[in-house]
């Protein structure tokens, strides 16, 4: 599933120079080395296993059974009427509470889910509502705080399958994906039913078994909401249009393992620039690409997908900012893209079947190049490929083009990505690994990744980081509604109009001055730009605070290693 974050405006900020200032590094805290299966628990008092045992001695009511079937199935209200005939008698049910918590998470309604796990939080100290927190913690962007919960629970010594979901989702975050690997098979021994679960497990199977899966989920009732489950059946509808064709791995069929190229400046009109992009060769036919670390995959327009003779394998939708639904497409294979020095062959793309709001041709997701070291120089103009530091233990992988997530040409659905360490990558003999942190890399920022996505721990004059999206396809650096009502006042700007490639947005507001600090950089910004990024934290599975975009990512020099989650900045003046 291809989540683009593109859009472009109007105007075009002014842009503060960064201060080389103290402060702290969130990719440390915000990331901490979870304890080992013996380390000391805290946090749940010796009573809440025994609160759990003494409710398992006495059965629960019919009702809570009911009120699972209706919110697997979708009922929402139904089930939380179920719920609360629970909680009417037995107020102290931790199923009840985790419950309705849960009901609230998938209704958007994170605040309210955060008051029913804390409210049962208040009259049963139980592993199964700390585990329920966790979740509204994650949703709200509170990473490390889930973590604590769903390791304190698993600490002592309480069969909870999503505990050991949550923490994998957690380790998927940080790249240790060998880890997450294990805290999957976990979960899914503990409780395969669960259909979080399942989902997340299915890419661990062969593809027909995938293709028998998503068939038999899609016949029945879910509790996914439409867009949702429009992506599985596209990837269901891919998976069977592509089964009896082989493996497309994207290849490196050149023999330069490294490239430098020029970057290619891309106009929003004749006088604004948007961005940078790349030349590529697609079948031999050229195109310009927009550059754009909040996308993922390649994407091209109509125009160039049948000069370059893209055929349909599967239908697909795509969609990005913007308040007007996604846009359709569909997804073919290129024999040929070349980039620079490099060529790679059976490479998948997307194509946009109407024309592209960006300006060029279309886009490249920096998550294309996740197998080499990533270096983008705006104030050079250049992009520079290289080969990741080697791990102390590792032979000489094959380098491909990381165009879907498994490197396969399979593309699973889901909100998180989280599913794309459950199957080996074809280029690793021993499975899932856990980022290396090279010695020449220990300066680098830890970002946690979802996905295609790189969110990274950002302070706006708080004591707690949030995360911000590093997006270079954005023009401007954003801003929350959320965040922003919480931090300085916000008042409506109708000369600001923003579009993506979802259409336009409705409401656009802008926020007073906001101190961004991250990595080891400070800027100041003065009228943000602001509006609602609930859909983006709805579909990422977390909360994003707001969007690093080009007017602060221009006057920099990025290094990105996708593979272990880490990025490092330097700041280069303009002449």
């Amino acid at each position: 599933m291809l989540r683009r974050l593109l859009f472009w405006t109007v105007l075009i900020l002014c842009v503060a120079p960064f201060s080389f200032g103290q402060s702290a590094d969130p990719g440390g805290k915000a990331s901490p080395t979870p304890p080992g299966p013996g380390s000391q628990s805290a946090g749940i008092g010796s009573n809440s296993t025994q609160a759990d045992v003494a409710a398992a001695l006495h059965p629960a009511p019919s009702a809570l059974p009911e009120a699972i079937r209706h919110y697997r199935r979708g009922e929402f209200d139904a089930a939380i009427q179920s719920y609360n005939a629970v909680l009417q008698e037995n107020p102290k049910s931790p199923d009840a509470y985790a419950g309705l918590t849960r009901v609230y998470l998938k209704q958007k309604e994170v605040d309210q889910a955060y008051d029913a796990a804390t409210n049962g939080l208040k009259v049963t100290d139980s592993p199964t509502v700390h585990v329920a927190l966790g979740e509204v913690y994650f949703r709200q962007g509170k990473i490390p705080e889930a973590e604590h919960e769903w390791i304190t629970v698993v600490n002592t010594g309480y069969p909870s399958a999503r505990a050991f979901w949550g923490l994998f989702r957690v380790r998927t975050s940080l790249s240790l994906y060998k880890q997450a690997k294990e805290t999957l098979d976990k979960a899914h021994d503990l409780d395969p039913s669960d259909p979080d679960i399942q989902k997340s497990w299915v890419g661990s199977l062969s593809r027909a078994e995938q293709i028998k899966f998503w068939e038999e989920y899609l016949a029945s009732p879910t509790n996914d909401d439409a867009e949702t489950r429009a992506d599985m059946q596209h990837h269901l509808d891919f998976l069977k249009a592509s089964q009896n064709q082989p493996r497309h791995p994207c290849r490196l069929v050149s023999h330069v393992p490294s490239t430098e190229t020029k970057l290619v400046r891309i106009l929003t009109d004749p006088t604004h620039l948007h961005g940078y992009g790349l030349a590529v060769s697609l079948n031999e036919k050229k195109g310009e690409l927009l550059l754009d670390t909040g996308a993922g995959g390649i994407l091209i327009d109509q125009t160039l997908a049948r000069k370059a003779g893209i055929s349909q394998i599967s239908e697909t939708d795509i969609g990005g900012i913007g308040d007007k639904g996604r846009s359709g497409g569909y997804v073919g294979f290129a024999d040929s893209v070349k980039i620079g020095d490099l060529e790679f062959q059976d490479c998948r793309v997307s194509v946009l079947e109407k024309r592209s709001v960006l300006g060029g041709d279309g886009l490249i997701g920096g998550d294309v190049f996740s197998h080499f070291l990533v270096e983008i120089d705006f104030p050079g103009e250049k992009l520079r490929l290289s080969p990741l530091p080697k791990r102390p233990d590792e032979e000489n992988a094959e380098v491909t083009l990381q165009t879907a997530k498994d490197g396969s040409g399979d593309d699973s659905p889901g909100k998180t990505d989280t599913d794309i360490i459950a199957k080996p990558s074809p280029t690793s003999r021993r499975g899932p690994r856990d980022r290396y942190i090279a010695p020449e890399m220990e300066s680098y920022t830890q970002i946690y990744r979802f996905g295609h996505s790189l969110l990274i721990p950002t302070r706006m004059g708080e004591p707690t980081p949030r995360l911000f999206l590093i997006d270079t396809g954005s023009t401007l650096n954003l801003m929350s509604l959320k965040a922003a009502e919480t931090l300085t006042k916000v008042r409506g700007n109708s000369n600001m109009h923003i579009r993506g490639l979802s259409g336009s947005v409705d409401k656009v507001y802008t926020a007073d001055k906001a101190v961004l600090q991250f990595a080891h950089l400070r800027q100041e910004n003065q009228d943000v730009t602001t509006f609602d990024l609930s859909h983006l934290s709805d579909r990422m599975g977390t909360e994003v605070s707001g969007v690093l975009g080009f007017t602060t990512l221009r006057l920099l020099e990025m290094r990105i290693d996708y593979r272990d989650g880490i990025v490092d900045f330097t700041y280069k003046p303009q002449r």
